[in-house]
């Protein structure tokens, strides 16, 4: 269950906001080293593994403690979310270049069992699930269901009722369940198990010894210990949010493999694996896919076009980039949250020279907020259910009792706290109460102090004054 993608309005809003109150810029640094001592003082991010690879040439930073405490090494194991999309692309084009698979070949022809409730389904192509064009949105497809389905089986099975946003071909959506289908071809069209495959076929051939995947986002691995949670700079390390990973998100690597894997679609190692147009054809933007290719994007941006893809669970988060022109990439992969994007980027052009992005995490400023508004409310609320019995015995000794001006608050405050979710995912269900907790554990205190809080206030209220009126 891969989060790239998730979209937080209110978020947005707070960040900017911060953004604007903080106005800070933040300093330029010379080496790898500063910009990743600064990501880490910026984002309170307990260990950090980045390398930047120029030619033979490799520098690796890294830097504090995995879950268990451990020095951050080459070989610590980090969940790389997101970033397994290009390995699962690699993984159907080894099937293209054996010929038992072609990128325009329709998904119906290869999985028999997949089908959807719109006729639309059946022109969905490889190619369309590789480039996120398959019309499948979260708008119809909810991939935050818990419990989630755990394999590429399952995944294909729960589509069977559900709609296209749009026509195929025509649209781009970044949607996990296109690579979990994309992981059931492999498994349907190889006969082996998708992590099998990719063991066997990927991560072996390349020298990738450190590199297996999973089906769940909180499966346990071997090596692999929490990541963590980190709030107003404390972090808590705390078990990944369950979800469906297969062929999306679920890849385990380390720093060391994963510049194995950057140097393979550099196209200076592992040149047996893929033929030079199938990796191409990986970095190459698809139609209508808005520079998408095919578990890569492709970002044209000065001083130099760029090949990325980020990674972000709830607690893990990465990044990898190169530039096909500079020879140079940068691979970033972190235990907590934060934005490796920007440090990715920065790190590729501190070495070729160019201008770095300042760092500042406002989320810092929205945690603050939260926290003093939770307080806020907390008081006043329990000072409401201490004067309980003092306000229904005035209340009922008054000629007009006004009750709204104390029942009307307190039941919009209890409502509110229940909904709190729906202000960043703009509806209601029980299961983003479970994502909130994860993605933004503030935002959720406040929520259930608002509804707890403000329910025993209300019930109290409301008691005192019947037993009152019964004296």
């Amino acid at each position: 269950m891969s989060l790239s993608r998730l979209r937080f309005p209110l978020v947005t809003a707070f960040l900017t906001l911060a953004v604007l109150l903080l106005g800070w810029t933040g300093a330029a640094h010379a080496s790898g080293d500063g910009l990743v001592d600064e990501y880490r003082a910026v984002y309170g991010t307990p260990g950090v593994a980045a390398a930047v690879v120029d030619g033979k040439a490799v520098e690796t930073i890294v830097r504090g403690r995995d879950g268990d405490g451990n020095a951050v090494t080459a070989r610590t194991r980090f969940r790389i979310a997101s970033m397994s999309k290009s390995m699962t692309a690699a993984a159907i084009m080894v099937l293209v270049d054996r010929g038992r698979v072609s990128l325009d070949d329709p998904v119906v022809k290869l999985l028999p069992d997949f089908k959807l409730a719109d006729a639309r389904f059946a022109g969905i192509t490889v190619r369309h699930l590789l480039s996120h064009t398959s019309g499948l949105s979260g708008s119809t497809n909810n991939e935050y269901v818990f419990p989630p389905p755990r394999t590429a089986q399952e995944v294909v099975a729960t589509l069977a009722d559900k709609r296209l946003a749009a026509d195929p071909g025509t649209r781009w959506e970044y949607h996990n369940t296109n690579y979990s289908i994309a992981a059931r071809i492999v498994e349907v069209v190889s006969g082996k198990p998708f992590d099998a495959f990719l063991q066997a076929e990927v991560f072996t051939p390349l020298g990738m010894t450190g590199t297996s995947s999973t089906l769940g986002c909180s499966d346990e691995a071997d090596g692999l210990p929490y990541a963590y949670e980190v709030v107003l700079g404390v972090a808590v390390a705390v078990p990944e949010m369950p979800g469906t990973c297969v062929g999306n998100g679920g890849v385990i690597s380390t720093l060391d493999d994963m510049v194995r894997w950057l140097r393979f679609n550099q196209g200076t190692s592992g040149s047996d694996l893929l033929s030079a147009a199938s990796l191409a054809q990986m970095h190459t933007p698809q139609p209508q896919a808005e520079g998408y290719g095919l578990g890569w994007q492709s970002r044209p941006g000065a001083p130099t076009p760029v090949i990325r893809h980020g990674g972000t669970l709830a607690t893990w988060t990465g990044d990898m980039v190169f530039s096909p022109k500079a020879g140079i990439a940068a691979v970033v992969l972190t235990n907590s949250g934060g934005d490796p994007g920007l440090l990715a980027a920065n790190l590729l052009a501190e070495r070729i020279g160019a201008a770095t992005t300042p760092m500042s995490n406002a989320l810092t400023l929205v945690n603050v907020i939260l926290l003093g508004l939770t307080v806020v409310i907390a008081v006043l609320l329990v000072t409401a259910i201490v004067r309980a019995r003092r306000w229904a015995v005035r209340r009922r000794a008054a000629r007009r009792p006004w009750l709204v001006l104390r029942l009307v608050p307190l039941t919009l405050v209890t409502v509110a706290g229940a909904v709190v979710p729906a202000l960043i995912w703009g509806a209601f269900d029980l299961q983003y109460w479970i994502v909130t907790l994860w993605l933004l554990p503030l935002l959720a205190l406040f929520g259930l102090v608002c509804f707890v809080l403000g329910a025993v206030a209300l019930v109290r209220s409301l008691w005192f004054f019947r037993r009152v009126a019964d004296v």
